[in-house]
């Protein structure tokens, strides 16, 4: 039987799905068979109408990135990096930054190479504060890749991102926050549970509100000013006519909770 290396539950009553890269004895690094089986379980988020999904890690590490043990290399055989990442990293990255669902990365320990970069391409990210943050590929002579080169520079500048790749140094948690890539540190005993009220908060919002912020926010790395602003009049107009704006005025003039439709 193969090993579960990706857990998944979901809360019926918050509708927060959990998913827990399984792997602990290896520091949850990826294999191949680990990627098939995260697919699945965001598969699993998404039909069984997850609305905020949590990523974390088992045991002490949330993910040391690609696990080189399932790599092959025989001299004059080795595997094909750019397949690897095609066929695997980049989909998931993809997926993580399109989904319309928000993500939080819930970083219990270290996360290196596409590891580090795996959490921040969720939406959010809380560390423990024993975390740290570690762009390991210069190490075994490679790039940082799972989109670490492009939202890396982006969260903490072009400076520290070229510190952090061209050294590898490990960067701790709190200073990750203040640096920009960890939206905020948490007591390690305290994480889980600040994962789950965060994200419960988060399902509990406007799920058209969220994918659309989503989507906008991503869109401006690419956009001029006045192609943002002509983004932002399209889906305000847009969400201007849905019924959760309907709701959250209605909401809001009554003093009262607003009660939100799904996508």
């Amino acid at each position: 039987m193969s090993e579960q290396s990706v857990l998944f539950q979901i809360d019926s009553d918050t509708r927060v799905a959990t998913i827990t890269l399984n792997r602990p004895d290896k520091l949850n690094s990826f294999t191949r068979e680990m990627h098939g089986q995260l697919s699945q379980a965001l598969d699993q988020a998404e039909a069984e109408n997850a609305r905020a999904i949590v990523l974390t890690g088992a045991g002490r590490a949330f993910c040391a990135g690609q696990d080189l043990a399932d790599l092959n290399f025989t001299p004059g055989s080795m595997s094909d990096l750019g397949e690897l990442i095609d066929a695997h990293f980049n989909p998931l990255v993809r997926r993580l930054q399109a989904t319309p669902l928000p993500v939080i990365a819930a970083v219990n320990g270290t996360a290196a190479g596409a590891g580090a970069n795996l959490a921040m391409a969720c939406d959010l990210v809380l560390a423990a504060r024993s975390a740290s943050f570690i762009q390991a590929f210069v190490k075994i002579g490679l790039v940082p890749d799972s989109g670490g080169t492009w939202l890396l520079p982006r969260r903490v500048g072009e400076a520290r991102a070229l510190g952090l790749a061209l050294t590898g140094d490990k960067l701790g948690a709190e200073k990750a926050e203040a640096w920009g890539i960890v939206w905020r540190v948490v007591d390690d005993a305290e994480l889980q549970h600040a994962a789950a009220q965060l994200a419960a908060q988060l399902a509990q919002q406007p799920a058209r509100a969220i994918a659309a912020i989503k989507q906008a926010m991503r869109a401006s790395a690419a956009n001029t000013f006045d192609a943002q602003l002509d983004l932002e009049r399209d889906v305000q107009r847009e969400l201007g006519a849905s019924p959760d704006y309907i709701e959250g005025v209605a909401a809001f003039k009554e003093k009262r909770a607003p009660r939100f439709e799904g996508l």
